[in-house]
């Protein structure tokens, strides 16, 4: 019994530090996280949307810039709402931070148009104005951005909707020079890839995004890389407004942490002198 006795506080023991530590909730440095509930027509489902308003901006949100964030694949809405280090980085902006909109994106929507449905449309459509007019943001203040396949959204989304947003931004970007080299499920045929093409468009024209702010960043062991780089070089061409990156690391969440700070930094300067 006393064997038993010690086992169990033991595992009382660690159970307690596993909720202080790995179990703990992530330290929201005073933001607000609102929830929502879009009832879709686009997608033709309930989506969520995990809004959060900086501590600065907590009951008084009125005339705000916004920021939409789409998340990667496997991920949802929830996918940062946890994360202490973009919380951390949103708190040090202080003032200048945006409201920063999650949506929910299914797993391997990749935010375009298919036909598993209008993921495109529904953030422009829906999740923008949604969130805009819950929180009565400013509508004409609006960045876009995401990582891996949040990225490739962000920028087709983008392409398709010129002088739409203040800022566009990728971060480790799923970008694939040919169709055939594309992810299982990524798009649903050869046609669907050409239809929103990234590098394919900016090749075609370097100044396809308009006069905005383009953030480009990814990992020096990044299987995208060779795409990533060759986004960058098409965008050169035309002289684009361009902060591109490539920094140490892989596709990974540690090396998205360690660069939450330059990422909330580029969108609040961009949507403040938007």
């Amino acid at each position: 019994m006393a064997v038993l006795a010690i086992g169990l506080a033991a595992l009382g023991i660690a159970y307690a530090v596993l909720r202080l530590t790995v179990l703990a909730p992530a330290d929201r440095h005073g933001a607000e996280v609102v929830h929502l509930t879009i009832h879709s027509r686009d997608v033709a489902a309930d989506q969520g949307i995990q809004v959060v308003v900086p501590a600065a901006d907590v009951g008084h949100t009125h005339g705000r810039p916004l920021l939409v964030f789409l998340h990667g694949h496997g991920g949802s809405d929830t996918s940062y709402t946890e994360n202490e280090a973009f919380f951390r980085a949103l708190a040090a902006l202080g003032r200048r931070a945006p409201v920063v909109a999650f949506p929910d994106g299914d797993e391997d929507s990749y935010w375009h148009d298919r036909a598993s449905g209008r993921w495109g449309s529904y953030v422009t459509g829906e999740v923008i104005p949604a969130v805009v007019r819950r929180l009565h943001l400013d509508a004409h203040r609006i960045a876009i951005g995401g990582i891996s396949m949040g990225g490739f959204g962000a920028y087709d989304i983008a392409l398709h909707h010129p002088g739409r947003f203040c800022a566009v931004g990728g971060h480790s970007p799923a970008l694939w020079l040919e169709g055939g080299a594309t992810a299982p499920g990524a798009f649903d045929d050869a046609e669907d890839f050409e239809r929103n093409d990234v590098i394919g468009a900016v090749r075609a024209d370097p100044g396809a995004f308009g006069p905005i702010p383009i953030w480009n960043d990814y990992g020096s062991e990044d299987p995208f890389l060779i795409g990533d780089v060759a986004f960058d070089e098409a965008l050169a061409t035309g002289g684009a407004d361009l902060t591109e990156h490539e920094w140490h690391g892989g596709h990974e969440q540690s090396y998205w942490d360690r660069h939450w700070k330059q990422y909330l930094r580029f969108y609040a300067t961009a949507l403040a002198a938007c």
